[in-house]
């Protein structure tokens, strides 16, 4: 049976790949643009900003098997520079839009029986680096909101799990990655000697999504070259 898979951030990327990867099921995609790539991909595409946009003309099925967000940011700055607006958009963007979809979703996702949601988080919720205090702190916040909420959901057979990538190469990260010189030193500061890519937590997504994963839940899987627990 095709499951009904809601994609949020599905125009590249991350949330783009697990698209790719899931293309078999009967995908409903968000993004704020429609990329080429998705495009192809012959969804049932909504163009909005989960942040900003009113969700009640998203027309979504009875049932849905599984939801994914994968907005993020990657707002480095030192403390002392950082406003009370920074925090807030980093929390609006990597957390309330998770809450937003989530509460859209929830009725048909009970309704299912048996259904998954996808969270992301960071690497940097768990190890502790500099300039990372705003993003941190809202991916912190998705990590324990999971935890709750799946909990919460137990009973209704929803599993919620969290994927804590370090930086991968993406257009998220290109700023970070722009020369070949921060290319390498960002590969060293991994224990496997290499930056990620979006297949490597695409293809966990796929597994969490897939009823190969029926007994995990409440787990935060990283997906990180190693860099959050190894120290060399």
């Amino acid at each position: 049976m095709m499951k009904n898979i809601v994609i949020v951030g599905a125009g590249k990327g991350i949330g783009l790949r697990s698209a790719q990867l899931l293309k078999n099921e009967n995908l409903f995609t968000i993004s704020r643009n429609l990329t080429p790539e998705l495009e192809i991909l012959d969804t049932q595409f909504f163009q909005l900003d989960v942040i900003k946009d009113d969700l009640s003309e998203v027309s979504l099925p009875e049932e849905i098997h599984g939801v994914v967000f994968c907005p993020g940011s990657i707002n480095l700055k030192p403390f002392h520079r950082l406003s009370e607006e920074d925090f807030l958009a980093d929390f609006h963007q990597n957390f309330l839009g998770a809450v937003k979809i989530i509460q859209k979703c929830l009725p048909a996702l009970k309704k299912s029986g048996s259904a998954s949601i996808v969270l992301f988080s960071t690497v940097a919720a768990k190890v502790g680096m500099p300039f990372h205090t705003s993003i941190a702190a809202s991916k912190g916040a998705i990590e324990s909101f999971a935890r709750s909420l799946a909990a919460e959901l137990a009973s209704a057979k929803i599993r919620v799990n969290v994927i804590a990538p370090s930086l991968s190469d993406t257009g998220l990260a290109a700023q970070l990655l722009s020369t070949d010189e921060k290319r390498l030193a960002s590969a060293k500061r991994h224990p496997l000697q290499r930056i990620g890519s979006a297949d490597d937590s695409a293809r966990v997504v796929e597994f969490l999504i897939s009823d190969k994963s029926s007994w995990i839940t409440a787990q935060v899987i990283g997906v990180d070259g190693g860099l959050g627990t190894i120290k060399l």
